[in-house]
């Protein structure tokens, strides 16, 4: 396994860097920052999880008191 970008949207939005035998995710973009260091099996999970965490980071509601 070798370090490789991980590319969303025409966007390069972090590096995945093998650790033993799965792939540690490193965000460059503060869009998934809350994805970084996450540990993933495959580059197409971390992609499942950008998806996931996109999705669901416009549903997240501030409310005022």
């Amino acid at each position: 396994m070798q370090k490789q970008a991980v590319v969303f949207n025409g966007q390069e939005v972090g590096i995945a860097v093998p650790v033993e035998t799965r792939l540690k995710f490193i965000a460059v973009r503060f869009s998934v920052i809350d994805l970084d260091n996450m540990v993933f099996d495959t580059i197409a999970e971390i992609r499942r999880a950008i998806v996931a965490h996109l999705a669901n980071d416009g549903r997240q509601t501030i409310t005022s008191q």
